[in-house]
């Protein structure tokens, strides 16, 4: 059982005053914190002690969190605002085997705590562990100059340290340690133990990652560092800098926002067949009570569902964006009468059944497109003129008075012809035309990006991640 250092333990405001800091940077993370999710932390607080850390940890979580995705950010910011300690390692000289002498190199240091840590991940001994922890950053972690210096780098401290390469050192350690258990338990031992090790070390590398934003918290703030130091949820990263696990994660959460934005469209789609109020047959009515309108007569309406078309630019960094929007579309299929999806990076080409037979597999949509589209010519950068030129010759009869189109894309031309008149021939078709740019708006029309010229022809929108996303279908798309 771990307790929370003794001076925050012994000060009840000082722990009303983190908590107060712990949810105001979960919010600023996009956690949807409320006020009643508060006053339960603080019961929680209030009926578990401070003398458990882990317990605190996990009322804590149980009390805020509503999605277990959300664990990614909220144990970091926890580890910042409750830390299990206060300045540099707690106890330094409990190992007999750290030699005191002056004089003994950095690089004997290091293998002398590589040693112990070998020791303490074939225990799993959790103590230990957090102790080399903080005794790693301590030791290797520390950049800049003079004893002063705030920085930390946890990046620094595991280069050195290199606990990734220990896994064959803990496994011979573990199984000199079994000999004596029969054929059968080594035989298990075998198949268990290397994913079991690199769990373990995955967690003391969270463990050194831990202490440093701690140390550098202490001195910088700790409200900056959980601001700056601490991963966003994957529904607020951006889809350009999204790595392969944001992306999976953001592939699984398709279909709760899916329900999502289908609910509001349907309730939009309810007040929208109200109509609006038909003045001239109000007033008639209202002949007959003396010229007051009573009894206000709507123009009933009778909305068609909508058509929509998706344009995707499925080239390069900007793949996980039109995959995921893909996805989300397909999901979202049974709120309009027709949807029709077709990919580019050079040329264009109709991919909706691919999408369809592929709902079971998401992750493997891009290789799926990419592999029996014909969206590439003999190179593969993108080219928005001739795709959108191929597009208005080919496949303009997609486009209708009832249709919504989405183009998607970062709108970088690599230097060729952005071919507006393409662009304004697909636009004076369609309903309404949208593009959903995944850049900062700041980057628009640098370099080889076209944005403000097709801006001035349809609509675009800055689309950076998913949250942006699904708030723009639910506002743009009309009912």
């Amino acid at each position: 059982m771990t307790a929370l250092p003794g001076p925050l333990a012994a000060d009840a405001e000082g722990v009303t005053g983190r908590l107060a800091g712990l949810v105001k940077a979960l919010r600023s993370h996009g956690l949807r914190i409320g006020p009643g999710e508060t006053v339960d932390a603080a019961a929680a607080l209030a009926a578990l002690g401070l003398t458990d850390r882990e317990r605190v940890r996990e009322g804590l979580a149980a009390a805020l969190l509503h999605q277990e995705s959300q664990r990614a950010v909220f144990d970091p910011v926890f580890d910042l605002y409750f830390p299990l300690g206060v300045g540099g390692p707690v106890d330094r000289s409990a190992s007999a085997d750290r030699s005191t002498s002056q004089d003994r190199s950095a690089e004997a240091d290091r293998e002398a705590l590589r040693e112990r840590l070998v020791a303490a991940l074939a225990a799993d001994d959790r103590a230990l562990l957090g102790q080399l922890a903080r005794e790693a950053v301590d030791g290797f972690g520390r950049y800049g100059s003079g004893q002063g210096s705030d920085g930390w780098s946890s990046h620094q401290t595991l280069s050195r340290l290199r606990p990734e390469t220990l896994l064959a050192r803990v496994l011979a350690a573990l199984r000199a340690g079994s000999t004596g258990e029969g054929p059968g338990a080594a035989a298990f031992t075998d198949r268990l133990e290397p994913d079991e090790i690199r769990r373990r070390i995955e967690g003391f590398r969270e463990r050194v990652r831990a202490e440093a934003r701690r140390r550098v918290a202490e001195r910088r703030g700790t409200e900056e560092v959980a601001r700056r130091a601490v991963e966003t949820t994957a529904d607020r990263l951006d889809f350009l800098v999204a790595g392969r696990a944001q992306l999976d994660e953001l592939r699984r959460a398709v279909h709760p926002l899916a329900r999502k934005l289908a609910t509001r469209l349907a309730a939009r789609r309810r007040r929208a067949a109200h109509g609006t109020i038909d003045l001239r047959r109000t007033l008639r009515g209202s002949l007959s009570t003396g010229g007051v309108p009573m009894r206000p007569v709507l123009r009933r309406r009778r909305p068609a569902r909508l058509e929509l078309v998706l344009l995707c630019d499925v080239s390069g960094s900007v793949a996980g964006f039109a995959n995921f929007t893909m996805l989300l579309v397909q999901a979202l299929h049974d709120q309009f009468s027709k949807v029709r999806v077709f990919a580019f990076v050079n040329r264009v080409d109709e991919v909706t059944g691919l999408l369809a037979r592929g709902s079971a597999d998401p992750a493997g949509l891009g290789a799926r497109i990419l592999g029996e589209a014909a969206v590439t010519d003999w190179h593969g950068s993108s080219d928005y003129g001739t795709s959108l030129g191929e597009f208005a010759e080919r496949h303009l009869d997609a486009v209708g008075p009832r249709t919504v189109v989405l183009v998607l894309g970062d709108a970088r031309t690599n230097m060729r012809d952005p071919n507006l008149p393409a662009l304004r021939q697909i636009a004076g078709r369609a309903r309404r035309v949208h593009w959903l740019n995944p850049e900062r708006r700041a980057q628009w029309s640098t370099g080889d990006s076209a944005a403000y010229a097709y801006a001035e022809l349809v609509e675009m929108h800055e689309c950076r991640n998913a949250r942006q996303l699904g708030e723009l279908i639910a506002r743009l798309l009309p009912v």
